[in-house]
């Protein structure tokens, strides 16, 4: 009876054993499946960013667009052909024309998924993207905070809302600390003329130049004025008599200023402006200054500030 009791004892044992080897084979079973699962998901997620990414075939139409996308780490399949610097990332992509004429062929061909250019030629462009299927996003850069507000657009777009931010209040951060130095002075006033091969225009508090002479503290002569650019009427500057005469040459710049070095020479009226007769006539300079705001703004301002207050 002994011994009957013993051999129960022992087959007990080995039953409980058994059964405990096989909750433990299941856990370890399940545990690894788990882990497999889970690198599985893991990796699909990093796949889909990939993926993702690779979807964004972005192709930037003008320099300040161009740089706006690089400063929040974006890459672009094609760049615009300019005389100016372009970020280094995209160094070798394609070229697809000067941003007022796109070549749309070019454009066509590379298939983008996102075509920017600006607000200030949309009514140029817009027709000529549509017929050729291109439905483009024009950026506006009319003024500073306009700028601010498309990086900050263009940043939720393309999950880049960090570095928009932080892009953002680094240029706040440098406008503020420039305008408080001129919070003083009295206010000089600018007539501000844009100066295009052939021709020229008056700047108005509208315009991205407009926009960062008021930064700056100065009073635009043309104020009140819904339009961004007015042809000129040299009689009516000589009334409004600035104290500055801000002259930006934009298109072929070396021919715009002998264009304005000539009208100044040889237009009598020009000599009875103060700004002239006093040798506050200045030449803005691309890409610093230039029709639409850009990430160089702070200089921009800085430089602005040098002119507007000796």
């Amino acid at each position: 009876m002994k011994i009957k009791n013993t051999k129960a004892f022992h087959r007990m044992l080995y039953i409980v054993g058994l059964f405990s080897m096989i909750i433990i084979l299941s856990a370890c079973i399940t545990s690894t499946t788990e882990k497999k699962n889970q690198a599985e998901e893991e990796n699909n997620e990093s796949n889909t960013v990939v993926q993702d990414e690779n979807q964004n075939r972005i192709i930037p139409t003008t320099v300040a667009v161009t740089h706006i996308l690089d400063a929040l780490n974006l890459e672009a399949i094609a760049v615009p052909t300019t005389m100016y610097d372009l970020p280094e990332r995209y160094k070798g992509l394609p070229e697809i024309g000067n941003p007022m004429s796109p070549d749309m062929e070019i454009v066509k061909s590379l298939n983008p998924t996102e075509v920017f250019s600006v607000t200030t030629l949309e009514a140029d462009l817009k027709n000529t993207f549509e017929e050729v299927g291109i439905n483009a996003s024009y950026v506006n850069l009319q003024s500073i905070d306009n700028m601010k507000a498309a990086i900050l657009e263009i940043g939720k777009k393309y999950d880049r809302t960090a570095e928009a931010t932080k892009l953002v209040s680094q240029l706040e951060g440098k406008i503020s600390a420039l305008r408080m130095k001129v919070e003083l002075n009295e206010s000089p006033k600018v007539l501000i003329l844009l100066g295009i091969p052939g021709s020229y225009l008056v700047a108005t508090e509208n315009s991205y130049i407009g926009d960062l002479v008021r930064m700056a503290g100065g009073q635009n002569v043309m104020s009140g004025q819904e339009p961004e650019f007015l042809p000129s009427n040299t009689e009516f500057l000589q009334q409004s008599n600035p104290d500055i005469i801000l002259r930006l040459a934009h298109g072929i710049p070396d021919q715009v200023v002998e264009m304005f070095n000539e009208e100044f020479a040889t237009n009598d009226i020009w000599k009875h402006f103060d700004a002239v007769k006093n040798g506050r006539v200045y030449d803005l300079e691309e890409p610093v200054f230039g029709t639409t705001a850009t990430l160089a703004v702070p200089q921009a301002l800085e430089e602005l500030i040098d002119i507007m207050y000796p």
